[in-house]
């Protein structure tokens, strides 16, 4: 394996890793050689994605959590440095949308989506960059954001609100933890086709308006976010940090 991309020894938590493009990316870092820690509240989610990441050869353990618990994303990471002794990669990814015009969404949509999405990342990102840094080691932090952090959609006020957030914490977090040895990057994708999307993309004029949003004139593959998600956690982007990769076939350059 090409050492660049090689994350052979190193720990990875995925949050939201049990299914969408969190386990999808999950797997990625684990073919890559990661242990994998996978995280989410759903216990017999966490248990069949568990299973089928062990038939593909890659180590991994479980974890439940809800991300907006501050004290369950403590005992979160303290749980995988006992397992595995060590956090190197975080992948921040769990995050949740409800869509609706904006004189339809009820204050309790806007707070669980901004609570799950920009809350959670946060204090994930807090107590895992607290880890890191007792480890004196540096460390990759990928938060998970997405083209709607960058452009405007219709039916999402409080998830694009909560993307532009997501944007602007990962730079800030750039800056901050720069001098501890620790890269801070976000993912921004365009629509990926998963089994939680596609019902949604089943609809024909809705999947033709995305598609001629993009410059390859297609919905994006979870393998589209697979060298990606390698290449932010791996030393292969020891001189990239506080940027926003945009994986979505061109969309946001139009």
């Amino acid at each position: 394996m090409y050492q660049l991309f090689n994350l052979e020894e190193k720990v990875a938590l995925v949050t939201g890793g049990s299914k969408g493009i969190g386990f999808g990316m999950g797997r990625a870092l684990g073919r890559a050689g990661a242990k994998l820690a996978i995280a989410s509240r759903g216990e017999e989610d966490l248990i069949n994605a568990a299973l089928q990441l062990r038939e593909e050869g890659i180590e991994v353990e479980s974890f439940q959590c809800d991300v907006t618990n501050k004290e369950q994303v403590q005992q979160l990471v303290e749980s995988v440095t006992g397992y595995y002794g060590q956090i190197d990669v975080l992948l921040n990814n769990a995050g949740m949308n409800i869509r609706k015009p904006l004189i339809e969404i009820e204050e309790e949509d806007w707070d669980k989506v901004l609570t799950t999405n920009l809350k959670g990342l946060f204090l994930v990102g807090q107590a895992v960059a607290k880890q890191m840094i007792r480890q004196r080691e540096g460390g990759k932090i990928i938060n998970v954001s997405s083209i709607l952090g960058e452009v405007g959609m219709g039916s999402q006020t409080s998830y694009a609100a909560s993307k532009g957030g997501v944007n602007q914490l990962t730079k800030v977090w750039a800056e901050e933890l720069a001098t501890e040895g620790i890269y801070v990057n976000a993912i921004g994708p365009a629509y990926i086709k998963t089994p939680m999307t596609e019902g949604w993309l089943s609809d024909k004029d809705r999947y033709n308006h995305i598609v001629d949003q993009t410059m390859l004139k297609r919905v994006g593959e979870l393998s589209d976010l697979d060298g990606p998600v390698v290449f932010l956690a791996s030393d292969a982007s020891n001189y990239v940090t506080g940027q926003i990769l945009y994986v979505d076939g061109g969309w946001t350059a139009k």
